[in-house]
């Protein structure tokens, strides 16, 4: 029967991975695999276990596991929908054009370097899809050349990816690795900043040597455009401001972030609502009662949200989880600990192999990280905040750069722009590649600096 589980969980994830070649979104292949998984094991009457203090399998009821990887799983997808939402009221407002303030410069080189740097930062605060949307659609009233956008777009994907791996904020798999406990905000911050900046500014040093970005861009930028709503500014600097109160919220409280997030959305909806209120009272005073409720920006906002994505997520860490209580991650990752060498210090408490996390890097630049990252939380039972997990975050969330459809914001930049897949590997891969090993370096020297001087 476990070779059928595993047979079961390879073409889900063959899905998932080809869902551009076969035109099905990734969620329908990742809900089958979890139902299919889950009620083979029930109707085998399969022994299910709990990982216990990381070196054992204790065996438990079949519903007391579910509803423990359930609640486990909730945790992350309700952070996430809080998070969308707050990302939702605040384009409500129109509050991203608050960012083309920043943008002041003719010059190429210079634009490549602030649009990557606000791709870092703003990823690291939203989530890399939102930033890169954001950013392409302000480029796209900025530079006119497809042509010179292209790269644009590449290099954004880039630093957004490599911005998202060092916040626990930033990216799906380090807020999994946060909820799960496995990191904490500010060891993941301490060990991740300098490899991701790596990531991103070494390969945009590069780029901005090469006679593409020499001189400036044709077009005038214009300051015509005014912002949709007078709130905007304020909107956007009170949703980042909360989205960044959350891992305050769970160093305070040491409640789950979902609260933090919960917390945040309450704060902002109750603003956004106020002057939304505000507004329509003051312009359309002849309004019914269902008027006020057809132009609430929370409603609008949860209307928005990408539910496709949270079902995916569903999906996906459930069928995992799957896999994960029968103990055959657990007893997979027994396999690899003993079989491929490990390249760092020797007194490094965890066993798990540098190569093992670069090949999951590059493996997550074809198939999804998230399951990866999940995967590998299912895998390896070693201590919270363990050098391990923090190289992880790394590899999982900048390694998908090397394939225009291996991330999130790759594939909305490849969407928006339509960039073709070989044309990306070409210009853009090699360059996702030195920055990926670029960063791995860092962190490796980093990290064996950190080891021997706490040794």
């Amino acid at each position: 029967m476990e070779t059928i589980l595993i047979i079961v969980f390879v073409l889900g994830y063959i899905g998932i991975a080809l869902e551009h070649t076969f035109k099905i979104d990734k969620l329908i292949p990742a809900l089958g695999m979890m139902a299919i998984l889950w009620a083979l094991i029930a109707l085998d009457h399969m022994q299910v276990y709990e990982i216990v203090d990381g070196i054992g399998k204790e065996p438990h009821h079949l519903e007391g596991v579910l509803l423990h990887h359930l609640g486990k799983t909730a945790e992350i997808l309700v952070f996430l929908m809080g998070a969308m939402t707050i990302v939702e009221i605040i384009d409500y407002f129109d509050g991203f054009s608050t960012i083309k303030s920043y943008i002041k410069t003719k010059s190429r080189k210079r634009l490549l370097w602030i649009f990557t740097f606000l791709a870092f930062v703003l990823s690291a605060i939203i989530d890399n899809l939102t930033a890169t949307i954001v950013l392409i659609t302000i480029l796209q009233k900025i530079v006119v050349r497809r042509e010179m956008r292209l790269w644009f777009a590449g290099l954004i994907v880039i630093a957004a990816n490599a911005g998202g791996a060092w916040s626990p904020i930033g990216d799906v798999t380090t807020t999994m690795l946060w909820i799960a406990n496995k990191v904490s905000a500010s060891q993941l911050i301490e060990h991740v900043l300098l490899p991701s900046i790596a990531c991103f500014a070494v390969p945009v040093f590069i780029a901005s040597r090469m006679k593409l970005f020499k001189g400036d861009i044709v077009v005038e930028l214009s300051d015509d455009e005014k912002p949709k709503s007078k709130y905007g500014s304020l909107m956007f600097y009170l949703g980042l401001g909360a989205i960044l109160f959350v891992p305050v919220f769970k160093t305070l409280t040491h409640l789950p972030p979902y609260m933090g997030m919960m917390l945040s959305l309450a704060v902002v909806a109750a603003v956004a609502e106020y002057l939304s209120n505000t507004k329509f009272s003051l312009g359309n005073a002849t309004g019914g009662e269902g008027a006020a409720v057809h132009h609430s920006p929370v409603h609008k906002s949860l209307s928005k949200i990408e539910m496709p994505s949270i079902l995916f997520f569903l999906g996906i860490l459930m069928a995992v989880a799957a896999l994960e209580s029968l103990g055959m991650l657990f007893d997979f990752a027994g396999t690899l600990e003993q079989t491929v060498p490990y390249l760092g210090t020797e007194h490094h408490s965890t066993k798990i192999s540098d190569l093992v996390v670069l090949l999951l890097g590059a493996g997550s630049a074809v198939i999804d990280n998230v399951p990866l990252v999940a995967a590998s939380i299912g895998m390896f039972q070693i201590g919270m905040d363990e050098p391990a997990w923090h190289f992880i975050a790394y590899a999982a969330g900048t390694g998908g750069s090397m394939l225009v459809i291996g991330s999130a914001a790759g594939v909305v930049a490849m969407g928006m722009e339509k960039i073709d897949f070989m044309w990306y590997l070409k210009k853009i891969g090699w360059l996702a590649l030195i920055g990926f090993l670029a960063g791995a370096a860092t962190f490796i020297i980093l990290r064996d600096f950190l080891l021997n001087a706490t040794s």
